[in-house]
């Protein structure tokens, strides 16, 4: 595996290649990550890697310093899936100059559920992402569903853009107890990560009484709400919304494809997670 930090080493060592497959990361790689790999290298080749912790996407009172950071082992983890390249940029050579120009994703889905408790998040994430595929002019990209608005916002962005680029959805991967993997679960104190999986069964309720028939969606989002605060947790949101744009169903779309999607913090750990309905 090549190792690369320069924007210029990179285009250079990708010249001629139009089947590359492309995976953003932050890095602190875990299985979720490395499920992402697999698919890519389904869907392309070479496999090209990423790992950069990205400064505009982190609010001022975030955690972009004390996010966890772990190359060396990362670098061990990508050789063993045979990533053919890790690009590994530092801040100075992403940004270079102050990033003025920035990439808003549209305020129906960009400013609702984490957007609206995360502000400026998503123009964080579009413009990174939209500036790593221009670095790496991927045919394909692997984002993972466990991100689902995210998931959503960078395949409108493509699209909108017209980038050459599509953009695959992973599976979420969760430990045996039913968490999904996050590279903030390691924030978890070992009592709150006993107590972590409460949210997936939160949302799985929701999921098996919606398919049992019941389309009261406001008393079930605010049921699941009340069993996490009663448990000691503080949730922004539990949300059934339609897949298709985020949005609340009408009273003639309750039967539409749907998922129910929830961030809640535990401790000082704000997890997601949400499930298909």
């Amino acid at each position: 595996m090549k190792v690369i930090s320069s924007i210029n080493d990179l285009r250079d060592q990708l010249r001629g290649q139009n089947r590359t497959s492309f995976v953003p990361t932050m890095g602190n790689l875990h299985e979720g990550h490395l499920s992402l790999m697999r698919l890519a290298r389904q869907h392309g080749d070479p496999v090209v890697a990423s790992i950069f912790v990205n400064r505009l996407q982190f609010g001022p009172n975030e955690d972009f310093d004390k996010y966890p950071r772990t190359f060396e082992a990362d670098i061990e983890k990508l050789q063993k899936e045979n990533v053919y390249i890790l690009f590994a940029p530092t801040e100075r050579e992403m940004y270079p100059q102050s990033q003025e120009y920035r990439v808003h994703p549209s305020h129906d889905l960009g400013d609702i559920l984490e957007g609206e408790f995360r502000t400026g998040f998503f123009t964080g994430v579009c413009t990174v992402v939209m500036k790593l595929m221009s670095c790496v002019q991927p045919r394909v990209a692997v984002f993972g569903k466990k991100d689902y608005q995210q998931l959503m916002i960078v395949r409108a962005m493509c699209e909108q853009f017209a980038l050459p680029t599509e953009v695959i959805a992973a599976e979420t991967v969760r430990d045996i107890d039913g968490l999904a993997l996050s590279s903030r679960n390691r924030y978890l104190q070992p009592a709150e990560r006993a107590e972590a999986p409460m949210l997936a069964a939160a949302l799985a309720r929701v999921r098996e009484r919606v398919l049992s028939g019941n389309r009261n969606f406001e008393m079930l989002q605010h049921e699941a709400m009340v069993s996490l605060s009663t448990a000691g947790w503080k949730p922004d949101y539990v949300a059934i919304r339609k897949r298709s744009n985020l949005l609340a169903p009408a009273a003639h779309e309750l039967d539409a494809p749907l998922v129910v999607l929830a961030a809640a913090k535990l401790g000082a750990t704000r997890l997601i997670d949400n499930l298909e309905i």
